[in-house]
């Protein structure tokens, strides 16, 4: 390898050092590069082993400014929440079959969803979709007046987005049928915390308790979603008398319900011949073999393709109305749930 080609190696190439290597314009470099006609087979050749030598890649960045259209979606997410991030992985493969690109926004402590949807932006994104987004953000309102928005996770708090979310009325009803079936009465649930999500889920209990026959043994342990919070939560049951413990503990989320599942084991709270333990997600972590969780199933596939169906009915399909989508539960039992010991 030459020391020019040594050098060039250094930086980025560009067109101007196909063209300097090849002894050619750079408009000809331009032509090939694009796959425009014209260039002969000789110079098409040449010009293409020129570029695979010196390693160039084309400036996505510089094209889709050169472009009416990115074909790129923002995605607001939190990396900690498994559902989320198997979510994107699905989105992700969906998204490059029907010829779009994925731009990550992950929200954390350090970074608000104002400043996740700045960045987003400024990619060009032609929709969003967002995760329990903060309905007080400029930046969301900014998002809805100027692209396509799809509300995921909770029910949506503004109007002008679509809400793909799940059927969180038939899931719950799924745990405390099996619950029921299984001889308990005294069903807690944990959660009513954390945003609209929180305090629908926890309705959402009681409705469906009331729906059983179980109006009078309703018991929302307020909490929210992470997992210090099921450890707390495990801990105020653990020092309960027996005779007075609820027999059953619906979880609002599976991290929160690993977590009691973990203290319970500390504290030597024996799961499920004490008490049972239900998630909700039915994430990867719920199936591992030293959680084995019963949870209510939210489906990843048929979530992240609802989300992708708004998005190309919205850019592609001329639709203009926003809907809302509500995807189907179901209810996977493992170990953590079994007959009441009252």
């Amino acid at each position: 390898m030459s020391p020019e080609t040594e050098t060039r190696r250094r930086r980025m190439p560009t067109m101007r050092d196909i063209a300097v290597h090849v002894g050619v314009s750079r408009q000809l470099v331009s032509l090939v590069l694009r796959g425009a006609p014209g260039p002969s087979a000789e110079s098409r050749d040449r010009i293409l082993a020129a570029a695979e030598d010196l390693g160039y890649r084309p400036n996505a960045s510089a094209r889709l400014l050169r472009q009416r259209r990115t074909h790129l979606i923002g995605v607001l997410f939190a990396m900690r929440n498994p559902f989320e991030v198997r979510f994107v992985e699905q989105l992700e493969s969906r998204a490059a079959a029907l010829g779009y690109g994925l731009v990550l926004g992950a929200r954390s402590e350090g970074r608000s969803d104002d400043a996740v949807i700045e960045q987003l932006m400024a990619q060009r994104v032609e929709a969003l979709i967002a995760f329990n987004p903060d309905p007080g953000a400029a930046g969301l309102a900014d998002a809805v007046e100027q692209i396509p928005v799809v509300w995921m996770g909770e029910r949506a708090s503004i109007a002008g987005v679509d809400n793909v979310r799940v059927d969180e009325d038939r899931g719950l009803r799924l745990a405390i049928d099996h619950l029921v079936e299984s001889g308990h009465r005294d069903i807690a649930y944990a959660g009513g915390r954390g945003g609209v999500v929180g305090r629908d889920r926890a309705e959402v209990y009681r409705t469906a308790m009331q729906g059983a026959g179980l109006g009078s043994h309703v018991n929302v342990l307020v909490s929210d979603f992470d997992e210090e919070s099921g450890a707390a939560i495990a801990r105020q049951l653990a020092h309960l008398p027996a005779a007075t413990r609820p027999t059953a503990v619906i979880c609002c989320g599976d991290l929160h319900a690993t977590a009691v599942l973990a203290t319970f084991a500390q504290l030597g709270v024996r799961v499920p011949e004490d008490i049972s333990v239900v998630g909700f997600d039915d994430s990867y972590v719920a199936a591992l073999s030293y959680n084995r969780l019963t949870s209510i199933r939210q489906d990843v596939d048929v979530t992240a393709a609802a989300a992708m169906a708004r998005v190309v009915e919205r850019l592609d399909g001329g639709a203009t109305e926003p809907v809302e989508v509500l995807t189907t539960t179901a209810l996977t039992v493992r170990a953590s749930s079994g007959a009441s010991p009252r």
